[in-house]
């Protein structure tokens, strides 16, 4: 299983393991290059003007509970605006800032800020409340300060009126233990006209996989933000990975004592009004990712490594794989009374638990607790495969289609199902989805890119299998004569293929009555004729 988690609203992102289960608008033009050089020119003084010049020393700020040196706070809340010029809006961002500094074995910490101007009463119920997100085994949380003032300074509350630090909780269905934990806290004084302004810091002591990391800024936020400010601390040495999109304003680099410090800093982001059905692609979003000068081949060899020694069947395993296969009659009947088997049961249960988020568990443990999440499942399928002589691999994906392919990283991917090798072809199972058939793929993986582990540790990229659309159909059929009283009797067939139709076994997975098989007909004919029985 793999998973992310927000350390904040937008900004920081924890991953915590495999198997854990930007607004669109319009683009700021310009009409000439003069104009656009005036802007230019507007932005940078702006900019200078509100932040401390820390380009000399080519070293980040240093934040700490103490404040930023390197932001005038004054000018920062002078820019409050007026609330009858922002009708439509429920909050504005005065600043909104982030520094990031890394080192080559992917130690590091970032820190935001974020000042807030409240402009009703729905974004102070909003903004009253914060919480806070990182993980425990190999992070370090910090809240530098949140408080709440006035837009001419008057400190109305200099800290939270309340804080508390929780483990994050399972979930009831597919549960999921982890190390995360949040951090909340409460805001007093935070009502319309009010400036909410805080920052916190994550270091990351102890990275996952050495040498990889993964930041990301995004510029465009949605509401109006006056000052906007990312910074990448990295030594001079280290070849980042970089992908701007969509930037109007350049990005400033300088260089001093083995350290070399990426800006991006602008002024007056307009506020982006949100488009239904607006491309994931597109020319309006602006951000910043920061990659590791890592390969897909390094993220593959460093999970084979983990999962070198998981897959070996112990006397008890192999007789109860041998007892599950022993009706098949040929090789595709034998992998789907495997697929069946390690799909339906084996309960889902994740502990991600520092190493354990990202290595599986012994097939053997599988087996004897009967529960596991994707990975553990996977592990125990290719186990069991393996033992019938058949090759398979694991496979990491991003179930929301998240992966940019130009930034490897093992923090791309929360998800992992199994490839069946088939000589030319591989033959792709998610043993998470329990009602999908054996040789189909549930939507959300299809067409994502996988990543194909190899026991060599050699990695194979590819694009997974997606049915046509076609495939994916749904049939209703319903024959029958009325009656001279005006009476319709009528049978209803419907059939569902493709991604379609784990909905329809989902209604028939549990054993039911007789009686909840009625009122389960009852609901489907009121539904499509008011009033049948």
């Amino acid at each position: 299983m793999i998973s992310s988690r927000s350390a904040t609203s937008s900004k920081a992102r924890a991953t915590s393991g495999f198997c854990m289960r930007i607004k669109m608008g319009r683009p700021r033009y310009v009409s000439s290059r003069s104009t656009g050089e005036t802007w230019m020119r507007f932005v940078t003084f702006a900019v200078a003007e509100l932040l401390v010049a820390v380009s000399g020393r080519a070293q980040a700020p240093r934040i700490t509970p103490r404040g930023d040196p390197s932001v005038k706070d004054d000018s920062i809340y002078a820019l409050a605006v007026k609330p009858a010029d922002h009708p439509d809006e429920s909050y504005v961002y005065l600043l909104d800032d982030g520094v990031v500094r890394i080192e080559v074995d992917g130690r590091g910490s970032r820190t935001y800020r974020q000042v807030v101007q409240v402009l009703d009463r729905e974004a102070a119920e909003q903004w009253g409340e914060q919480s806070f997100s990182y993980l425990s085994s190999r992070e370090r949380f910090t809240l530098n300060w949140a408080r709440v003032l006035r837009p001419d300074g008057q400190v109305i509350s200099q800290e939270p009126t309340h804080e508390q630090e929780s483990t994050a909780p399972a979930a009831a269905s597919a549960p999921v233990y982890s190390d995360m934990k949040v951090h909340q806290i409460t805001l007093a004084g935070v009502e319309p006209g009010t400036l909410v302004d805080y920052s916190f810091t994550v270091e990351t002591l102890r990275p996952i996989m050495p040498g990889d990391f993964n930041y990301g800024w995004r510029v465009t936020m949605g509401p109006l933000t006056r000052r906007s400010r990312y910074l990448v601390d990295a030594p001079a040495g280290l070849a980042l990975r970089i992908e701007e999109r969509n930037l109007d304003f350049p990005r400033r680099t300088t260089e001093a004592h083995g350290r070399r410090v990426y800006e991006w800093a602008t002024a007056e982001v307009e506020k982006l009004e949100p488009e239904r059905f607006a491309a994931d692609s597109n020319p309006v979003v602006q951000t910043v990712m920061i990659g590791a000068p890592i390969s897909w081949a390094a993220v593959a060899l460093w999970y084979a490594g983990l999962a070198r020694d998981r897959y070996r069947l112990g006397p008890a395993l192999d007789a109860e794989v041998a007892r599950v296969v022993a009706p098949g009659r040929t090789l595709d009947d034998t992998l789907r009374l495997l697929h069946r088997w390690v799909a339906q049961d084996f309960r889902y249960v994740s502990i991600a638990l520092g190493i354990s988020g990202y290595q599986p568990r012994l097939a053997d443990s599988v087996f004897a607790t009967k529960y596991g999440d994707c990975k553990d499942k996977a592990t125990l399928f290719i186990a069991a495969a393996g033992r019938l002589g058949v090759r398979a691999y694991p496979v990491l994906l991003n179930m929301g289609g998240r992966v940019d392919r130009g930034l490897p990283s093992a923090a791309a991917f929360d998800h992992m199902i199994a490839a069946v090798d088939r000589g030319r072809s591989y033959t792709y199972v998610d043993l998470t989805a329990g009602l999908v058939p054996f040789g189909m793929l549930p939507a959300g993986d299809q067409g994502e890119f996988g990543l194909v582990i190899h026991p060599d540790g050699r990695a194979e990229e590819v694009t997974l299998s997606e049915d046509s659309a076609a495939a994916n159909a749904e049939q209703l059929l319903l024959t029958g004569e009325v009656s001279p009283d005006g009476t319709l009797r009528a049978r209803v067939t419907e059939v569902m293929t493709g991604t379609a139709q784990p909905a329809m076994r989902a209604l028939f997975a549990e054993s039911r009555t007789a009686a909840e098989l009625r009122q389960m007909a009852q609901g489907i004919a009121n539904a499509l004729l008011p009033g049948a029985t």
